[in-house]
């Protein structure tokens, strides 16, 4: 059975996992916002440490490849390469909105999903009133494709008068009071995590879709846009 490394780090999650085949081997995760850069190869280099199975026996590693917070995505994708690269195995890139509904699937466990018309929203959180978003049907089929979106009263209307609509993510948290629908339901309490993309990853194994080691870049969505402090002492002088 394959044995692969998950990488998770699009949003402030930063989720480690390690699967044989289906199977959860071992885990760990932070929900402190900024933490990746401390806590992501030491979850990593814990988790060998606690299995007892060195790095060598990796067939593949997987990482969530966006959208999301341009800093995590880096770093993750980041270490994914790197050992990658040393170990000489492959890469998956498992897209982080498709991750999430499944663990929300998941976290649901409503016998016969297939048989539900419902949909899914996983949202991350963009800017003030701005997510990053996808919607997909129960059986994970896209509804609607990722997108940057800015949400108002008037966003999924259409959608909500035929069907119920599932929101969740760190994004819906800020659309909730805007989103007035009897089909809208809200999850306050859903995280993403490294152990959402063991199927969908090993699915992507088995059918061989890897990226290109030396070229892959995470999926940004939007360009990143540093800023700039104000000097105060210049400002007032003008």
């Amino acid at each position: 059975m394959a044995r692969i490394l998950h990488i998770e780090t699009a949003t402030h999650t930063c989720s480690v996992a390690l699967s044989s085949g289906e199977k959860l081997l071992s885990f760990q995760e932070s929900h402190i916002d900024k933490s990746h850069a401390s806590l992501l190869t030491v979850f990593i280099e814990d988790m060998f440490r606690e299995t007892g199975s060195p790095a060598s026996e990796l067939d593949a590693i997987s990482v969530s490849m966006g959208p999301g917070s341009y800093t995590g995505l880096r770093i993750g994708v980041s270490v994914a390469k790197g050992l990658a690269y040393s170990l000489g195995i492959s890469l998956i890139a498992v897209p982080t909105l498709k991750s999430m509904a499944l663990g929300f699937l998941q976290k649901m466990e409503i016998d016969k999903v297939e048989d539900h018309t419902f949909l899914l929203c996983p949202m991350i959180d963009a800017r003030r009133m701005e997510v990053y978003l996808s919607m997909y049907d129960s059986k994970l089929e896209t509804v609607r494709d990722t997108t940057a979106l800015i949400i108002d009263e008037n966003s999924f209307q259409k959608e909500l008068r035929s069907r119920e609509i599932y929101f969740f993510g760190a994004g819906a948290q800020k659309c909730e009071s805007l989103i007035n629908h009897k089909n809208s339901y809200f999850s306050s309490d859903f995280l993403n995590s490294s152990k959402h993309m063991i199927p969908l990853a090993l699915e992507q194994y088995k059918r061989e879709e890897f990226v290109d080691l030396a070229y892959f870049e995470p999926y940004y969505l939007k360009d990143f846009i540093a800023t700039t402090p104000k000097n105060k002492i210049l400002g007032s002088l003008k």
